[in-house]
């Protein structure tokens, strides 16, 4: 279904302007995620650093008929703009921040985008004007609420995961 003022379409969920600030990702019938769990995920990884995109609130949209998760709106900026050198800066900060969110018991679990859905490989990682931000944490994943065994996993393939936007990030 097409939206006023979509932004973007995923497997399961669309996202819509809702002003020059704000976003909505919206939860419409069965969606396989589920809001009170994403807006957990991204409250906890907020907490920790500025990596991820900022949660706001959720409500009910009345004409749209639908749950919708209210973040803050990131405005994209092309990597390709800026020189090797600095794009060498953000990436390092990246990985650090990374780093520090697995640490702390958040791990993204959706760097890069499985081969059968459409878009780029790596659409949930967005140049802004502050750095590299991450955004779209429905399958992301709390240390405590997984467990350590299979968070540990989680976090070996996204360090694989990161490894290659390294060198898609740096070399494209």
């Amino acid at each position: 279904m097409k939206y006023p003022k979509q932004l973007s379409t995923g497997a399961n969920n669309t996202v819509i302007v809702i002003n020059d600030y704000e976003v909505g990702k919206l939860f419409v019938g069965d969606t396989r995620s589920d809001i009170g769990s994403e807006a957990e995920k991204m409250q906890f990884a907020n907490s920790i650093n500025n990596l991820v995109v900022r949660f706001i609130r959720l409500e009910y949209n009345e004409p749209l008929k639908a749950e919708m998760l209210v973040m803050e709106r990131i405005h994209p900026i092309d990597f390709r703009a800026y020189e090797v050198e600095i794009r060498e800066l953000w990436i390092d900060v990246f990985e650090d921040e990374l780093r520090v969110l697995h640490k702390a018991g958040f791990v993204h679990r959706h760097l890069k985008r499985p081969s059968d859905i459409g878009g780029l490989a790596f659409d949930n990682i967005l140049l802004t004007q502050t750095g590299l931000r991450l955004i779209d944490v429905g399958i992301s994943a709390l240390r405590h609420q997984v467990g350590e065994t299979i968070f540990e996993r989680y976090i070996e393939i996204e360090n694989i995961e990161i490894a290659t936007f390294r060198e898609y990030f740096l070399n494209r």
